[in-house]
């Protein structure tokens, strides 16, 4: 009972407790190891209950409470129940093959199934007045690239998961007008969470 008190009621010194995150591959790689040292070092006894996964089930995961913390794309319109702090912002950029003769934009096309990146793609067709060809449409942004460096079709994606992939040396980016918008990524939890001492100093050791 002790132990569930101190979790409730801690010194702000001595934080403890587990603190659940949700993050992509990606987002873990290039922006967890900066994001969370400050917080790292103030509270070492958290323990940090870290989870990857699909981008577009992010928020989900956090307004269903399987999560305390999401790093994800911000929606324009956040759902209520949650807040965000802008944490990076990224081009979305079109990648194809390297070794692909005579790239276009005019498709075939491998695009993620669902989620924010989808919505931004789909929008940027409809500037352009273009329904395009989708050859393929997986869950995450890193398949997605393998399937663009296997020759499968043009592929939209956030650079910074291109900066980041292991398959980058066989894809060339791809010059669009107009430009996909940009992309923020930011740090989402519940508002209510707020008033937890893990949650709230997590958020006040990521404040811009």
């Amino acid at each position: 009972m002790w132990r569930a008190y101190r979790e409730e009621h801690p010194d702000p010194a001595e934080l403890t407790g587990r603190l659940a995150l949700f993050a992509t591959v990606t987002a873990c790689q290039a922006l967890l190891p900066d994001l969370l040292a400050p917080f790292r070092a103030a509270h070492p006894q958290v323990r940090l209950d870290l989870r990857t996964g699909d981008a577009a089930a992010a928020l989900a995961r956090l307004d269903e409470g399987e999560v305390d913390v999401a790093v994800a794309g911000i929606p324009a319109r956040l759902p209520e129940p949650l807040v965000s702090r802008t944490v990076a912002v990224t081009e979305l950029v079109l990648v194809t093959a390297l070794d692909r003769p005579d790239p276009d934009l005019e498709g075939p096309y491998v695009l993620p199934h669902r989620g924010l990146v989808r919505e931004a793609a789909d929008r940027w067709f409809r500037t352009r007045g273009t329904t395009p060809h989708v050859a393929c449409e997986p869950d995450g942004h890193e398949g997605l690239l393998t399937l663009v460096a296997l020759g499968c079709g043009t592929g939209v994606v956030p650079r910074l998961v291109l900066d980041n992939s292991a398959v980058r040396e066989r894809l060339r980016v791809l010059t669009a007008t107009p430009s996909p918008e940009p992309f923020p990524i930011g740090l989402c939890v519940r508002r209510t969470d707020l008033r937890r001492p893990l949650v709230a100093a997590l958020w006040s050791l990521t404040a811009p």
